[in-house]
């Protein structure tokens, strides 16, 4: 039989051995799933059926035992547990994770090998779980890695999203979206939990009962259910849950009438109505509609956690004889990642009014004991603000409680701090503009949170001196920075097996990989001639894997022998992919003007572009268009392709960045310099021995600080020069480099297709005006960027020299473990302690 063997063609027998580690007892476990765990019809056992039918079920076993063990351990101990809400989880692959984790790679790569399978293989055949878009979901799942690492007592929640944000095709016509397919069969790592359903209720008004109280009715009811996610920690007992919830309807809300009748939509209208809330990550909402379903799918992803929360506390509490409601901050710690769960701080305040009978100052001490919110942008097209009437509509209850909270903080600024008198429009929760009134969610997190954060250093100093500094002087200690970090096992240990083979050896331990400031001690050995040869053959062979990849993906033929350099995140004009692509389309010119022995003198570079543009905005999706267009003529042009490749990696997501990251030698973190949070894709390839050209922007900073200034390839403005360049922009000051204007000149002469350009290069030029002027400094920065970039071409030919920044880059990394950064939530903001599994 092609493809694979059968699954007889061994003789380990079909028994149940679900924590063996044995190889020939886990490949008698994993038969035992293929024929009585079944998924597919018998007789078959290919890589797909293998890794669907068989080895995720067997790995699952394992993660089962470590689960109950843990929530048998909590319920025990009921120690504070951390409850982390986001609207985006980026998990990757399952499967590598949990074999690495629970350190049994090697048995089950040798269990499969038995049963004629490769794991590699089988792993392929896993899809990513579609349950994030860019850094924010990334960031989120690195962290419940760490927090079960770490041993921490803590919840993900988030919201089991069935077609992700898209998946992107790139065509003649650039990238087109269509849905995620990553639950078309089914995952295996998720177990629906059919005994964890609450009611969550939409629309509808508010009573007044004769006792005063107030009750929010009527409208239409869903059902919340949850399904749960093992998150297992490295090498430790403790395996954590993410629970994701899905919305439903129930049999009586289908009108058995109506569909006789012939009525069939009306017939299952709440059935459909529910199937919309789970469906996609961040519809639309230029439409009413898209405006009502993504504040819908915030609230339900709120109220069902919140619900969930309160009931386990009331549970453990009863255990003990009754609950005491004061005791509920110093066991529950809830965090917003940015502002899409804010409505959490309302939901908290109805729960314990209306339902718990609670007065007001008794629930408003306790949720503002309970919550602490993480900014993570300064873009004020991402601090969310949603339309009063929006919300009235929707949320009537919910309203009225955000009301009480701005009439009251606005008395207490009045009372406390006239001075601030002037400041109050800004600072109030409910902006009262007359054509649009709206809520703002920033504020209200804020006003309502006890602490609040930023997520490198440079960001956090811009909250406080800028976005938020009006509170800063009613709260001066509410503000906190927390550097974001990554998890060092999916990021270089599990991704990058020969790196993480070499920095074993030299260190002599492998404890960095869950205490990453070891790495420093390979700064001792950074001249090593012996190092660099280890070095730079394991950089070759992620180099190759990847050539083969982007070979089978694109059909381009790449070098592993040119430099790898490679820009991959959300497509978006702040991060500035434009400025990466005409510098290229630069280099491209001058390559042609060359003579073939001048061209011989140059480096080689393949330069990779890859990430999401949303589907509604336009002009991300011309970048992503102009760069399949140049690379479609720079790569079939014979003077050039042996100096240059250019290729856009379609469906950017994280398997496909565990592929690229270890691969790069070059990455590009080249935003203008303020507006990035942090970014952690620098961190990872930071991480890999990749260095960094970029400009002083979010983490950046203290990337550069750490790895050493002479290993960062630095241009372009500071946040601090950026508001005067603009305005000397404004007043027609701004003097274009001769280089940028013959890039965007050789755009328009047609040299890379037929389409319209215009409006993207427009966006460059000019002084002011919405869509124009060059907001983010493209033009400005585009010199001192060619300039970094020649640089970076010296650097390369000088093999010794470029080895050594990639050992430095890695040594200095030991920062940015997430490890590090939850350790620091869990003491300064969550006040947490470990609960480690005996």
């Amino acid at each position: 039989m092609e493809g694979g063997a059968k699954s007889n063609d061994v003789s380990a027998a079909p028994i149940a051995q679900p924590l063996s580690e044995d190889p020939t007892d886990i490949a008698s476990n994993i038969k035992y799933h293929a024929q009585y765990t079944p998924h597919f019809s018998p007789f078959k056992f290919e890589p797909l059926q293998a890794y669907y039918a068989a080895t995720a079920d067997s790995v699952r076993d394992r993660l089962i035992k470590q689960w109950n063990d843990t929530y048998l351990h909590y319920d025990k101990v009921n120690p504070k547990q951390t409850y982390y809400l986001s609207m985006e989880y980026l998990q990757g692959r399952a499967l590598t994770n949990a074999v690495g984790n629970l350190d049994i790679h090697n048995a089950y790569a040798d269990a499969l090998n038995k049963l004629g399978q490769q794991l590699e293989e089988v792993v392929e055949q896993e899809k990513d779980a579609a349950l994030g878009n860019g850094g924010l979901g990334r960031l989120a799942s690195c962290f419940l890695d760490s927090m079960a690492t770490l041993n921490l007592p803590a919840w993900g929640y988030g919201l089991r999203y069935r077609y992700g944000l898209f998946k992107q095709l790139i065509t003649k016509a650039g990238q087109e979206e269509v849905p995620e397919d990553w639950l078309e069969k089914f995952s295996p790592w998720e177990i629906v939990r059919h005994d964890v359903v609450f009611p969550i209720r939409f629309f509808g008004h508010v009573e007044v009962l004769p006792s005063g109280s107030r009750k929010w009715v009527g409208g239409e009811v869903l059902q919340a259910l949850a399904y749960d996610v093992p998150i297992p920690g490295y090498r430790t007992k403790n395996t954590n849950s993410l629970r994701l919830w899905e919305a439903k309807a129930s049999s009586e809300d289908f009108n058995l009438f109506l569909f006789n009748d012939g009525q069939y939509d009306a017939a299952a209208q709440l059935h459909s109505r529910a199937q919309q809330i789970c469906a996609v990550l961040y519809p639309g909402d230029a439409t009413e509609n898209g405006k009502l379903l993504r504040l819908k799918q915030q609230f339900f992803l709120c109220s069902a956690s919140l619900q969930d929360i309160i009931a386990r506390f009331k549970e453990r509490e009863d255990g003990k004889g009754s609950h005491q409601w004061s005791e509920f901050p110093k066991k529950v710690a809830i965090q917003l990642n940015d502002t899409h769960p804010t409505l959490t701080i309302p939901e908290l305040m109805r729960l314990l009014m209306d339902d718990e009978g609670l007065g007001w100052d008794e629930s408003w001490n306790i949720t503002t004991r309970t919550i602490a919110y993480t900014n993570h942008t300064v873009l004020p097209e991402a601090l969310e603000k949603w339309s009063q009437a929006v919300m009235w509509k929707l949320l009537p209850r919910h309203m009225e409680i955000i009301e009480e909270i701005d009439k009251r903080f606005v008395a207490t600024i009045m009372s406390e701090r006239p001075d601030l008198e002037n400041k109050m429009p800004s600072m109030r929760i409910l902006d009262h503009n007359a054509t649009k009134p709206v809520v703002h969610m920033a504020n209200l997190c804020v006003v309502s949170s006890h602490t609040v954060n930023g997520v490198a250093q440079l960001h956090s100093d811009i909250l406080k001196a800028e976005l938020f500094a009006d509170y800063v002087s009613v709260w001066p200690t509410k503000f906190q920075n927390k550097t974001n970090g990554i998890t060092p096992r999916r990021w270089i240990r599990f991704c990058s097996p020969e790196l993480s083979h070499i920095i074993t050896k030299w260190l002599k331990t492998d404890q960095w990989v869950t205490n990453l400031e070891l790495l420093a001690n390979l700064r001792e050995f950074a001249d090593n001639s012996e190092l660099h040869a280890e070095w730079e053959s394991a950089k070759m062979a992620n180099k190759q894997r990847l050539a083969q990849y982007i070979l089978h993906v694109t059909g381009v033929s790449i070098d592993p022998n040119s430099l790898f350099d490679i820009q991959v995140k959300r497509i978006h004009e702040y991060k500035r992919q434009l400025l990466n692509i005409l510098g290229v389309i630069y280099r491209y010119k001058k390559l042609k003007g060359m003579s073939p022995e001048e061209r011989k003198n140059t480096t080689p570079r393949t330069v990779m572009i890859g990430g999401k543009a949303f589907a509604t905005y336009t002009n991300a999706k011309r970048i992503v268009k102009l760069v399949t267009d140049v690379g479609d003529v720079v790569n079939s042009d014979p003077d050039v392709n042996d100096y240059l490749k250019v290729v856009f990696v379609p469906n950017y997501n994280v398997s496909v960045a565990e592929m690229l990251i270890p691969g790069s030698e070059l990455s590009q973190h080249i935003s203008t310099a303020g507006m990035e949070a942090s970014g952690t894709s620098n961190m990872k390839f930071a991480l890999n021995g990749c260095l960094i050209i970029g400009t002083l922007d979010g983490a950046n900073v203290e990337i550069r600080e750490e790895i050493g200034e002479d290993n960062f390839f630095l241009f372009g403005a500071t946040a601090d020069e950026v508001p005067q360049l603009r305005k000397d922009r404004e007043n027609g000051l701004f003097k274009p480099d001769p280089r940028f204007e013959e890039a965007k000149q050789f755009i328009r002469s047609g040299a890379f297709g037929t389409y319209d350009y215009n409006p993207l290069l427009e966006s460059l030029e000019g002084n002011s005006g919405y869509g124009r002027g060059d907001y983010f400094l493209v033009g400005h920065d585009f010199p001192s960027y060619m300039d970094a970039q020649a640089r970076v071409d010296e650097a390369y030919k000088d093999r010794k020299r470029w080895i050594k920044m990639s050992i430095l880059s890695t040594s200095g990394s030991g920062k940015f473990s997430s490890d590090r950064t939850i350790s620091q939530y869990a003491k300064e903001i969550w006040n947490i302690a470990e609960c480690r599994v005996p």
